[in-house]
């Protein structure tokens, strides 16, 4: 016979139904004829009685005065060596126990200690477990906090392995894997201190975290409620991990109202056919050999149905013999309840996985063993660590369907299901499994929950709301708030040219340089365009007026041409008028190269038309001026050589050369430094504005110089040629002309350089036409209207005699 040990806790109804369910599973093994045939397993109890030094003497006592190996009798005589140990409940006394029992390499197999740090194979080289690690556990809770968007939570924890070990993995784990922050942690005392409990409570009070999880124990959690009824703190979603979820304790009238839709980690629940029927067989005197399991049985008895077994003292009132016929069929006890077999299950494998690896070890094959040479364990001389090489490696399937297997650590493969408190009119408490997370090969931990089935103990029937910032909307960044967690921030606009297209974006992202922010700033949109249009008013006025100036020098020079034998025109050198006219009219059409999207071709030519036209206008008037003063000089005595200079031959000349000059100009500008069509956006953030850069100023500024070089000395001849005679009076109208010409474009330099992008070009077409028509009034407005008005002043002796008379 072999031994397995079980150390249970402190005698309850739930650790007896803990012992028995052990002791069940090791029946069924031995009734089994396919696992370990020809094999008896026994087992003896030990009681840790929920004091640390008790479980761990009780370990010490199974490898005290134990030989170097264990000598197996064919008649079973002597004391049974012991196989493995299943258990310790809680973390700390497994850690103490293991670390005993480590040394000598026994198997220990632990059905609910869950600490991260027993998967240390270096401090824990024969511990196995088939409850899923903290690690786990803490990475579940953190899916759960995700799913339902909860990222401001409070922590409480025990003061011992089992929670400091769970408060270090959320501090490490949580805020870097997106699933919030930790608004308050707080340590429950072992001693229950009242003052620390009403600290820690009116804390919880004043945090404006609405979720608060628990990694505690059931009796931390009975004087943490009674504090929390006391204060009456409402409005809290508790989460539960596995080591509470499932109490009954908590379940009660008083604590209800406070813990009712309380979401938890559970140990995977599983059913154990036969195990009722097991647990109504138990009797006080059905194994007198085991005395630690009599005194259990009698003492669940005693407590079962409220008698006492042949006392050594007289009975208390309205106390009775216990017969050991009592029915249990009858008594009112969840002894028998294996409707939600959580720790039970977790027993059962344990055993059962103790009992598949000694049957793989008994069908060693020699000669392809897996120790040294090869070689099989000896059955007469079994050493404890051979069957933790099997246990290792162990694999089988319980007949609930799940898979039991062990990883590199000792670990079982992780599964939970996920519960909620139902508190139901009748005053039951419904623990309901609304969801579960396991671990696949595909997907690693997945959470699956039917948010339908759970209960809120709120007033809105929904999940609570609990965020230390609320998130911050598309268009917005978040900034941390100074000195406090990364989940408390500021929700800031995004800055000019930027977006954010998602929830809780950490930073803006600028658009491209095409488009512009829209107005709330959640996405990108085509900049608006800006140039001259024809469509737009200021086009269609300054196109209208353009028109209008091409139409007024055409008419003119219809009226020119009609009349062009008669004195006015003839006596006004009639050549150069009509170069005039024709340049006049360029100059207003140029304008028309200004207006519209700008486009390589327009650039360059605009300004290129531009300047030759004003030249070739300024050069006619020029030649004109000079003529003018010729005349006169020619007039003198001894002044007709003059003359021979300024035949028409040389007047044509001279304008060609003048306007040479300037195409030269432009010539030398478009091939060294060519306008170019431009997008600007400096002007406006959310406007492209086209225009056309001059490519070169020193270009632009040669052509204007020459301009108003030529323009300034045609104003200085016909200055001092005012006061000729009358009928030489045209010098009078060419000083008077190019005044306006040079006042135009004098205020021209200074309103083009500060008008931003349309308007420059708005303003250089207002200086175009506004000295076009200046020109084109002030030269042939007085001739036209002694053309058409008064013909009778249109002779030659009328010019004549006026001169005399003014003579």
């Amino acid at each position: 016979m072999f031994c397995v040990e079980l150390l249970s806790i402190l005698f309850d109804t739930l650790g007896f139904r803990h012992a028995m369910t052990m002791a069940f599973a090791i029946h069924e093994i031995n009734e089994n004829p396919n696992l370990l045939p020809n094999v008896t397993l026994g087992y003896s109890l030990y009681d840790n009685c929920g004091a640390l030094v008790v479980g761990f003497s009780g370990g010490l006592s199974l490898v005290s005065g134990r030989e170097e190996q264990y000598v197996f009798e064919e008649n079973c005589s002597g004391t049974p060596p012991v196989l493995g140990i299943v258990g310790d409940y809680a973390s700390t006394f497994t850690i103490a126990t293991s670390t005993v029992i480590g040394l000598y390499k026994i198997p220990i197999v632990s059905y609910f200690s869950t600490c991260s740090c027993l998967s240390d194979r270096q401090r824990f080289p024969s511990f196995f477990r088939t409850i899923p690690s903290d690690t786990f556990q803490v990475r579940t809770m953190i899916q759960i906090l995700k799913h339902f968007g909860w990222t401001w939570v409070g922590l409480l924890v025990s003061d011992d392995d089992y929670g400091l070990h769970v408060a270090r993995s959320f501090q490490s784990d949580l805020t870097p894997s997106g699933g919030g922050c930790l608004a308050y942690l707080k340590v429950l005392p072992w001693d229950s201190d009242p003052a620390e409990l009403e600290r820690i409570v009116d804390e919880m009070k004043k945090s404006t975290a609405r979720v608060v999880m628990v990694f505690a124990h059931e009796f931390h959690m009975i004087h943490l409620m009674e504090e929390i009824l006391r204060q009456n703190v409402t409005g809290l979603q508790w989460i539960a991990s596995e080591a509470w979820t499932a109490s009954t304790v908590l379940q009660t009238p008083e604590f209800m109202p406070f813990l009712r839709g309380t979401l938890g980690i559970a140990i995977r629940r599983g059913e154990i056919p036969g195990l009722r029927e097991f647990l109504l067989q138990i009797r006080p005197d059905q194994n007198d050999n085991d005395q630690t399991e009599t005194n259990m049985v009698r003492q669940f008895w005693e407590f079962t149905f409220g008698c006492k077994f042949a006392p050594t003292t007289q009975l208390k009132s309205g106390e009775t013999l216990c017969t050991g016929e009592e029915d249990l069929r009858k008594a009112k006890t969840e002894f028998l309840d294996v409707s939600n077999l959580r720790p039970e299950y977790n027993i059962y494998k344990a055993v059962y996985a103790l009992a598949y690896a000694f049957d793989d070890m008994l069908h060693c094959v020699p000669g392809r063993g897996p120790f040294s040479g090869h070689s099989c364990a000896n059955l007469q001389r079994l050493e404890p660590w051979q069957l933790v090489h099997y246990l290792q490696n162990v694999n089988f399937t319980t007949p609930f369907g799940d898979q039991v297997s062990f990883d590199e650590n000792g670990d079982a493969l992780p599964i939970y299901d996920v519960i909620n408190w139902l508190w139901l009119p009748d005053g039951r408490t419904k623990v309901q499994t609304v969801g579960e997370v396991k671990r696949s090969d595909s997907n690693g931990e997945e959470l699956k929950i039917d948010e339908d089935q759970i209960f809120w103990n709120f007033a809105l029937k929904k999940p609570p709301r609990s965020v230390c910032s609320e998130s911050c909307p598309p268009g917005t960044r978040m900034a941390r708030k100074k000195g406090e967690p990364l989940c408390c921030f500021d929700c800031i606009p995004c800055s000019d040219g930027k977006i954010s297209n998602q929830t809780d974006s950490m930073e803006c992202t600028s658009c491209p340089e095409d488009f512009w922010p829209s107005p709330k700033r959640d996405f990108c949109v085509l900049k608006k365009t800006e140039f001259l249009s024809y469509h737009e008013p200021l086009g269609i006025c300054l196109t209208a007026a353009s028109l209008l100036g091409t139409f007024l020098c055409a008419f003119v020079l219809g009226i020119f041409t009609y009349h062009r034998r008669t004195p006015m025109v003839r006596a006004n050198n009639s050549e150069l008028s009509f170069l005039l006219l024709v340049a006049l009219k360029l100059c207003f059409l140029c304008s028309l190269l200004f207006i519209g999207r700008p486009r390589l071709w327009t650039c360059q030519l605009r300004h290129a038309v531009f300047g030759i036209s004003f030249v070739l206008c300024v050069s006619c008037i020029l030649v004109k001026t000079m003529v003018v003063i010729a005349v006169f000089k020619a007039s003198k005595p001894g002044g007709g050589a003059v003359l021979k200079w300024f035949g028409a031959m040389q007047q044509r000349g001279t304008v060609l050369l003048l306007t040479s000059i300037q195409a030269a100009i432009c010539i030398a500008w478009l091939v060294l430094s060519s306008p170019a069509p431009h997008k600007n956006t400096q002007y406006h953030n959310d406007k492209i504005v086209h225009e056309c850069v001059v490519g070169s100023t020193v270009g632009f500024a040669a052509l204007l110089g020459y301009i108003g070089f030529l323009a300034l000395l045609s104003f200085l001849l016909a200055f001092l040629a005012r006061n000729l005679p009358d009928n030489f009076n045209e010098a009078k109208l060419i000083t008077f002309s190019m005044l306006i010409f040079c006042a135009v474009w004098v205020a021209f330099v200074p309103a083009y350089v500060n008008s931003p992008g349309k308007y420059a070009d708005a303003v250089e077409i207002f200086a175009i036409l506004a000295s076009s028509f200046g020109l084109l009034v002030a030269l042939f407005g007085p001739k036209c209207y002694i053309i058409l008005l008064r013909p009778e002043r249109n002779t030659k002796k009328a010019i004549m005699g006026r001169g005399t008379t003014n003579s």
